[in-house]
This record gives C-alpha cells, structure tokens and sequence, in this order.
C-alpha cells in the first residue's frame, strides 16, 4: 500500500494548475498546502499525492486508480489539454 507519492516540480503554479485539472475527473482535489508544496487526495482530508517545488527533479511515473474506464478516458483528456510533459496515467483493473 502506497501511503503516499511526492513529485518534485520546477515550477509549482503551472504545477498545481496541471494537476488541478487532471486529476479532477479521479475526484481529486488540493487536500492540504504549504508554501511550495501541495497534498491532493480525495477528500478525507489525507493527502496521497504530493507535488513540491525542488531543484532536484527526475523523471517519475505516477499512476493513480479508477473505478473504470469512462473515468480512465476523463483522467486522459483532462491531462492532455493541461499537458506539461509529465508521464501520469489513470489505471482501472477491471475487465472493460
């Protein structure tokens, strides 16, 4: 079980709008913030995924979980319109 994941950003406005908007169609919202530093989970108040502004970036891939596919395709066209070169995906493991 993954508590929770951090990425580190360069630039953490158009980092947070990114995720924002891509993340919305997961019902993911900002949870908790911190000068440089934003918690996004789903609304219990604990945050799992984590952005952070850093001079130490690398590359990263995050996959965050869907209840289905119509939610995968939402996820998608969400981050492909805010795109920012970031390797993120939605994943539903159930069959369709």
């Amino acid at each position: 079980m993954i508590d929770h994941v951090t990425a580190n950003v360069g630039d953490f406005e158009q980092a947070k709008r990114f995720y924002t908007q891509a993340l919305a169609p997961l019902g993911y919202s900002v949870q908790m913030e911190f000068e440089g530093a934003a918690g996004f989970g789903t609304g219990e108040g604990i945050p799992d995924f984590w952005i952070g502004s850093s001079p130490e970036r690398g590359a990263a891939h995050v996959a965050f979980g869907a209840g289905d596919r119509a939610t995968v395709d939402a996820f998608y066209d969400a981050a492909m319109a805010a795109a920012d070169g970031n390797n993120v995906e939605a994943v539903c493991h159930l069959p369709g």
